[in-house]
């Protein structure tokens, strides 16, 4: 494992709008690890993922991500940052208008792919990783909700990124589509020495795939034993 962190937060601040949700945050996630995010509902957990991706800003404290630093990001930057990172919601986010392979394109046109042959090779090699390549002609509407949920992954993997950032990814799903879900992210994380960081309140995941944990609790973030959680 990396002496340096690909995530690192010190004495950050995280507020929404002018509210502070999170103060004097030191956080380090490195290459490969996977980590929750634990917490009840308006804790924080959200905030620290946005950012860590740049919706919203670091105004207090200092902040690495993927070698970006947060404090001083410009605007014009943010999209090279999120390069680095892939992005898995709770509702699949995934546009309705269009079939999955062109969902897809749609993203690595966004994020500066001119080529249409590296594309379509990639939307392939994405939608191989998570065993939908069968569905690329099909509409979000076609799928249930874990294959949507295969595809969010496959979309977020499209940069190869080197961190994955999952809120509630299992949170619409039903408990034998969620362990199917967890199954493919730790894999995915396992063969490409990706870090993910997964806000969840399935703590029946956790007990089935146990990592390293962060609850966000009183406006901190402190890592947790397992044994603790379930005492809760």
């Amino acid at each position: 494992m990396s002496t340096t962190p690909i995530i690192q937060l010190r004495n950050a601040d995280i507020y929404q709008r002018d509210f502070l949700v999170l103060n004097n945050i030191d956080f380090d996630l490195f290459s490969g690890e996977f980590a929750y995010l634990i917490g009840k509902t308006g804790s924080g957990k959200s905030s620290l993922l946005k950012i860590l991706y740049s919706d919203l800003p670091l105004q207090n404290g200092e902040g690495q991500v993927a070698g970006f630093d947060l404090a001083q990001l410009k605007t014009s930057k943010i999209p090279d940052l999120r390069r680095k990172l892939g992005i898995v919601f709770q509702d699949f986010q995934l546009l309705t208008d269009r079939n999955i392979e062109k969902n897809l394109r749609f993203v690595l046109k966004a994020t500066g792919w001119k080529d249409n042959v590296e594309i379509s090779k990639r939307i392939d090699e994405a939608l191989e990783n998570v065993n939908m390549m069968t569905k690329k002609h099909k509409m979000p509407h076609q799928l249930s909700g874990g294959e949507q949920q295969r595809v969010a992954i496959a979309r977020a993997l499209l940069n190869h990124p080197e961190i994955i950032l999952a809120d509630e990814p299992t949170g619409n799903l039903d408990p034998h589509t969620s362990i199917e879900i967890m199954n493919l992210i730790q894999k995915i994380s396992k063969e490409r020495h990706m870090a993910v960081l997964m806000a969840t309140h399935d703590y029946s995941l956790i007990k089935r795939f146990p990592a390293k944990t962060f609850r966000c609790e009183n406006g901190k973030v402190i890592e947790v034993s397992t044994e603790n959680i379930f005492l809760d």
